[in-house]
């Protein structure tokens, strides 16, 4: 009760990326919305998933909270958004459940919402879930992602700031 006892994390400083939920990771240019697919939100990478909950891709601390999108800081400035799902902000928050608040710090791979992905396919929209860093154009130095299958917490990648 009133969060006594919950132990508050600390920022850390971690340039690693992580799988936000289990599926085959691919290319930003190959989703099929264009303002993913040409960047213009920044640089990043998506999952085709395969289920499961979404998990922190970064270390940071949450600065959006919505069911269908979640923001971070990290401790070197990059803002990251993993974006669940393609027009499913259409969807008024029914399939997500948020676990996660403005403000709390969270690790790589930690749990911050669970999804139905039943009722995203049912409503026909694309799974496809971005993880971008928005301010890349100001604070990106270097960016690296494997593709392929992956395993969601897992590390995918890295990104260094300026």
């Amino acid at each position: 009760m009133f969060g006594l006892g919950k132990k508050k994390k600390t920022l850390i400083d971690d340039q690693n990326l992580y799988v936000p939920v289990s599926g085959k990771v691919v290319e930003l240019t190959t989703v099929s919305d264009p303002v993913f697919a040409q960047k213009m939100m920044g640089e990043g990478f998506a999952v085709e998933p395969t289920g499961g909950p979404i998990l922190a891709p970064v270390s940071g601390q949450v600065t959006a909270a919505q069911p269908h999108a979640v923001g971070f800081k990290r401790a070197d400035g990059l803002e990251v958004l993993v974006h669940i799902g393609i027009d499913t902000v259409s969807m008024g928050g029914k399939p997500f459940k948020l676990l996660v608040q403005i403000g709390d710090v969270v690790n790589g791979g930690d749990k911050i919402t669970e999804v139905d992905w039943q009722a995203i396919k049912d409503a026909g929209f694309p799974a496809s879930t971005m993880v971008l860093i928005t301010n890349s154009k100001d604070a990106l130095d270097d960016f690296s992602v494997n593709y392929g299958s992956a395993e969601a917490g897992k590390i995918i990648g890295r990104a260094q700031a300026k």
